[in-house]
């Protein structure tokens, strides 16, 4: 395609899938797409290794790494921040308030074993190491969320000739990260799953492309609710170079879901995909369960705590719900949840990630064919 992002990372097709699955990235960079591997929950050994594996699988095909470092944080400019110390500042009443809610559905809380050195959740200083190491491998583009990325980041961008990314939901974000010198901008709608703004797909890429416009030329990747080629057609109708899609490969045989949150993704409805600072302190959209409503009820909820303390909560919480849930429990299916965005009402089956790539490129074609056909003579 004659995309200025497929010049760029010298890819096929402009279709970006964000996966903390490593073989749904090695899957998509092989069917033409690129993967992006999000590494938000490795460490800088555990990233070695992912990547490893990658590097072998994927058959020489360009890939990516994400990274997840928040601009603002109840912790910033603290220094030598453990897991550990963060525990001790989670308020009783919150951590009574998840051991009730566990009990109620017959799941008892037990936190899996911490490092005294392991770092807290999205942790600055941690996520720039796995970029170094990440570098000893032919990664070709790195992407951030929630934020501005550090000088640091975007140096060792700049030093190596690879690309870096940065997801925005809003326009003044979008002139920020310009003014920065991010690379590339992943321009997000509420849609989308994960940490999202309140703006929609629809009216914000072309929103953004107009206002960037006239400080520096900045490709743009669509983002949010974006399941199909037509979808991806759409967007690049508008202005797109491409699109970066997450929600859709979480409903593929390589995902790192479970059978039973891929079965609750294909009951959905789009409304069924809900914002909700429960799970990290910050507004993320995730499918709606027993846990999102009981955490933005207002009526006994304490309030969900500011980022990244509210992670240190729902981790452990999750870890002893998906356990449960796997064992056998029903009453735990009801609080199994997920990141996921709107576009969860267009899932209606579990597909290979290569497939929904083929399934992608066919769509697309049908959808410009479509449109050639309305201005054909």
């Amino acid at each position: 395609m004659k995309s200025p992002i497929c010049d760029m990372l010298g890819i096929e097709f402009p279709l970006f899938a964000f996966s903390h699955c490593r073989d749904v990235v090695a899957a998509v960079s092989r069917a033409g797409g690129f993967g992006v591997l999000g590494a938000t929950a490795h460490s800088p050994e555990t990233i070695e290794q992912e990547l490893t594996w990658i590097d072998g699988h994927i058959g020489g095909k360009p890939y990516g790494v994400d990274v997840l470092i928040p601009e603002n944080m109840s912790t910033a400019g603290e220094t030598n921040v453990t897991w550990k110390s963060l525990e001790a500042r989670v308020p009783a009443q919150h951590r009574d308030f998840t051991r009730n809610l566990l009990s109620k559905h017959d799941i008892e809380l037990a936190a899996p074993p911490v490092a005294d050195n392991q770092a807290q959740p999205f942790d600055p200083k941690w996520a720039l190491e796995m970029l170094e190491v990440s570098f000893h491998h032919p990664i070709k583009l790195i992407a951030n969320a929630l934020g501005v990325p550090p000088k640091e980041m975007i140096e060792m961008g700049r030093q190596r000739g690879v690309p870096v990314a940065a997801l925005v939901g809003a326009k003044e974000h979008a002139l920020r990260q310009v003014a920065a010198g991010v690379d590339i901008l992943v321009v997000q709608g509420t849609e989308a799953g994960g940490h999202c703004g309140e703006v929609s797909t629809m009216v914000l890429v072309p929103e953004v492309i107009k206002a960037i416009k006239k400080v520096r030329d900045v490709p743009v990747l669509a983002a949010g609710g974006i399941m199909t080629g037509r979808q991806m057609a759409a967007c690049m109708a508008m202005g797109a170079a491409g699109v970066w899609t997450g929600s859709v490969w979480l409903a593929t045989v390589e995902s790192e879901t479970s059978e039973i949150f891929r079965e609750k993704m294909i009951a959905a409805s789009s409304r069924d995909a809900v914002r909700s600072k429960g799970r990290t302190g910050k507004p993320a959209r995730q499918l709606r369960s027993v846990w999102t409503d009981a955490w933005d009820s207002g009526c006994d909820s304490p309030g969900a705590l500011p980022m990244p303390l509210q992670s240190i909560i729902s981790r452990d919480a999750f870890h002893a719900i998906d356990r449960a849930a796997a064992a056998g429990n029903p009453k735990a299916r009801d609080l199994v949840s997920y990141f996921v965005g709107q576009g969860v009402g267009l899932i209606d089956s579990v597909k290979s990630a290569g497939g929904v790539v083929q399934e992608f490129k066919e769509d697309f074609l049908e959808a410009v064919e479509h449109m050639n056909a309305l201005v054909a003579e």
